[in-house]
């Protein structure tokens, strides 16, 4: 049994014999990241920032796909400019009526409009030309969000089935870029619910370092 504390709240996550299914679980991990205020959510961003930009994969990247964070999710703006400022080019994906993914170029907070989808939360997209879904097939290195990954690299996503699509793209493409969760320390956890069409990411990113996964 792995259990994991957020804000005076413990959340267990069994192991295969009782095992929570998906929306149980990120029921319990947006509770726990709806707790966190704005400076927790900067501070972290700083942090993930500085980790992330050791890894090599990116630092010989020449596309990134990435994303802007929202409400809890670790914050992303810091790296986003780290990365434009290294000369990397970085695409951010827009939503799609059917939840694909569109994708745009970022270049800079200015290039960014704030879109509020129908029963969904507002999002920061690429105001520029679209890309085309395809486009994510020039990245090097994808950045994915999260709300959990566990010891054998599987994450577990919100649920919409947007990057089931991208990942799916990818793999008909024949493209390999290195696959990469932006979390907090505490959604590292022993195990989560995976199906049949879940692939692993290659590493997981954390305020306080790296890990990677040897199956991916």
């Amino acid at each position: 049994m792995r259990s994991w504390e957020g804000r005076g709240r413990q959340v267990e996550h069994l192991g295969p014999e009782i095992e929570p299914d998906k929306r149980t679980l990120r029921r319990e991990f947006l509770a726990v990241r709806n707790r966190l205020t704005d400076d927790d959510v900067r501070e972290t961003g700083r942090a993930l920032a500085g980790r992330a930009l050791e890894l090599p994969e990116l630092a010989d990247a020449r596309t990134v796909a990435a994303y802007v964070s929202v409400g809890g999710e670790p914050g992303t703006p810091a790296l986003l400019d780290a990365l434009r400022a290294r000369g990397v080019r970085v695409l951010l994906p827009a939503l799609l009526p059917d939840n694909d993914l569109d994708w745009g170029e970022y270049t800079g907070p200015d290039s960014l409009v704030r879109i509020r989808h129908a029963g969904k939360m507002a999002l920061f997209e690429p105001s520029g030309e679209r890309l085309g879904p395809d486009a994510v097939a020039d990245a090097d290195v994808v950045l994915l969000p999260g709300l959990a990954v566990d010891a054998r690299g599987m994450r577990l996503g919100r649920g919409g089935g947007s990057y089931d699509r991208v990942l799916a793209r990818l793999e008909r493409a024949g493209t390999h870029p290195r696959l990469v969760v932006l979390l907090y320390d505490t959604e590292v956890v022993a195990r989560v619910p995976a199906e049949a069409h879940d692939r692993p990411v290659h590493a997981v990113v954390t305020p306080s370092g790296v890990r990677r996964f040897a199956g991916a």
